[in-house]
C-alpha cells in the first residue's frame, strides 16, 4: 500500500491524522512489537507523539535526536562514506539511521527521518521541505521520499509534516502491504 493510498484510506474511514500515533501503538502492541526512532529534522517529534500515548511505554524503546553527523555515525552507526557521498540528507542515510536505531536499541522497527526544514540549506538539488523517512524491521529496510511546502517553507510546517508523514508508512509497514 502506498502512502497516497494509506491516506485516502484513512479519509474513507475518517481517521484524522492527529489519531495515528494512537494507532500506531495500538498496532505495535497488538503485533507485540516495538519502535525506536532517530530523528534529525524531526527533532524528536515522531518520539514525542508516540510517547505522548497510553501505553507507549509498552512499545517504545528509545529516540535518538541525530541532528549531527558525528552523532549519526557514533550513535545510529551511519557510515561517513555515506555522510560524504550522499550527504545527511538522503535515502541511504534514513535507511541506514533506521536500522542502526533499530539495532542499538533491540527493537523490531526502526524509523527515522532526515531532511531541510529550512527557511536556510536548501539548494536545487536538495530544496527546502525535502524530507526521507527510512523504515527498518528485520525483513525490511525501506526509504522513503517527501517533498513538503517547497515554496516559502515555514521550518514548524515542515516538520509536522515530515512527523505526521512517517506514521502512514510506518503503520502500512506493520500491516505487511
Amino acid at each position: 500500500m502506498k502512502a497516497s493510498e494509506f491516506l485516502d484510506l484513512l479519509e474513507k474511514e475518517h481517521i484524522a491524522e492527529d489519531a495515528l500515533p494512537q494507532l500506531l501503538v495500538d498496532t505495535l502492541i497488538k503485533k507485540k512489537l516495538r519502535i525506536a526512532t532517530a530523528e534529525s529534522c524531526t527533532g524528536g517529534m515522531i518520539s514525542a507523539a508516540i510517547t505522548s500515548v497510553s501505553g507507549a511505554s509498552g512499545v517504545f524503546d528509545c529516540g535518538v535526536c541525530s541532528y549531527a553527523n558525528f552523532i549519526k555515525s557514533k550513535l545510529v552507526d551511519v557510515k561517513e562514506e555515506t555522510l560524504a557521498t550522499y550527504g545527511a540528507v538522503s535515502d541511504k542515510t534514513a535507511m541506514e539511521m533506521a536500522r542502526g536505531v533499530r539495532i542499538l536499541s533491540g527493537a523490531d522497527v526502526g524509523v527515522s527521518t532526515t531532511g531541510i526544514a529550512g527557511p536556510l540549506g536548501g539548494t536545487p538539488y536538495k530544496p527546502v521541505g525535502l524530507v526521507y523517512i527510512g523504515v527498518s524491521t528485520e525483513r525490511y529496510l525501506l526509504p522513503f521520499q517527501r517533498e513538503l511546502f517547497l515554496c516559502h517553507a515555514i521550518t514548524k510546517e515542515i516538520l509536522s509534516g515530515g512527523f505526521l508523514s512517517s506514521f502512514p508508512y510506518l503503520i502500512s509497514t506493520l500491516f505487511g502491504r
